[in-house]
């Protein structure tokens, strides 16, 4: 029986924290693999690792059950633990003041309500395949932006 889940890993990068940003992804299923990346002129790493799973998610084409892999703790503790409290409370933290990244943590969101997502977190920089490869797509991203060569995926 085929592996029906689908596999996703994501990293982000940042040249600067705000500076030039890049994104990668990795998504596995049923023996294909595609690789994803882009880039922004002005982020921060947060963003680019958000951005990363946003876009990983939103190729999916049908719900399915997910396995997304990354190396951002802010990224999987912010959708498995602290969303719950932000919604509750209007998108704001639990000082009271506005959420940080609202505008993709809602994105984020919405993407992540249309599948089952299993949320794993690896450190980065460790030796992990998918990781390091995320990684380096993430960094295409920024030498493609910064080099003024179209992103393509």
């Amino acid at each position: 029986m085929a592996d029906e889940r689908v596999y996703i890993y994501t990293d982000g990068a940042c040249r600067g924290n705000p500076g030039p940003g890049g994104w990668g992804a990795i998504l596995r299923f049923d023996g294909r693999e595609r690789e994803l990346y882009g880039a922004e002129a002005e982020t921060t790493n947060n963003r680019m690792e958000m951005t990363a799973a946003i876009r990983a998610l939103e190729t999916l084409k049908r719900p399915c059950k997910v396995e997304l892999v990354t190396d951002s703790k802010y990224v999987k503790q912010g959708v498995t633990e602290w969303m719950p409290g932000w919604k509750r409370r209007n998108w704001k933290s639990a000082s009271g003041s506005p959420v940080k990244n609202r505008d993709l943590w809602e994105e984020l969101d919405a993407q992540a309500q249309r599948h089952d997502i299993e949320w794993y977190w690896v450190r980065g920089h460790s030796g992990h395949p998918e990781n390091e490869r995320a990684d380096e797509l993430a960094n295409a991203g920024i030498d493609a932006l910064l080099a003024g060569e179209p992103i393509e995926n």
